[in-house]
């Protein structure tokens, strides 16, 4: 692989983004946390191929999914999903809203551009949303970026669905 210093700028975040994914593969061998078969790898070998990825750049992704291999059956099975013009419909949506939200502002134009006084005035939540927030903060470490993009995010869903204020559905990703 080139380094990235010799590509273009858009070559250069394609590269990174790339390369941040490759590290995030959680182990060797690849099974770990699979449903169905076994990893073989070391705990020692698991736990340093997943502090390859240092905490502040997992801290900067905004969304973390695991992906385990869909059953055949799963795959093969009819089901409704929603078509690409309903989801950019909804985005547009989404995106109108937050035009509205930030037409004030010169440097903020969507949630994910919002500072942290911003995100406490813009991303209110109720007390059983705050009671979410403190758990999963106080029980998995997160940090105060992280708790910002968990905001941030929240925000967007909302957005998404219409609503005005953000639910711990939202939060929670349910």
């Amino acid at each position: 692989m080139r380094p990235v210093y010799s590509c273009s700028p858009d070559q250069a975040k394609s590269l990174l983004f790339s390369r941040c994914f490759q590290a995030v593969r959680v182990c060797p061998c690849g099974y770990y946390n699979h449903p169905e078969k076994s990893c073989v790898c070391l705990p020692g070998l698991v736990q340093r191929y997943l502090n390859r990825v240092s905490g502040p750049l997992l801290d900067r992704i905004d969304l973390h999914v695991e992906v385990t291999p869909v059953p055949f059956d799963d795959l093969s099975v009819k089901r409704y999903t929603e078509d690409s013009a309903s989801v950019r419909e909804r985005v547009q949506k989404a995106r109108f809203i937050q035009d509205q939200r930030f037409a004030h502002s010169k440097t903020v134009f969507c949630n994910a551009r919002m500072r942290s006084r911003m995100v406490q005035e813009v991303c209110g939540i109720d007390q059983s949303g705050r009671n979410l927030l403190k758990n999963a903060m106080d029980r998995l470490g997160f940090s105060a970026r992280a708790y910002d993009r968990i905001l941030k995010v929240a925000r967007t869903i909302a957005d998404l669905e219409e609503e005005t204020l953000i639910k711990t559905t939202h939060q929670a990703g349910q």
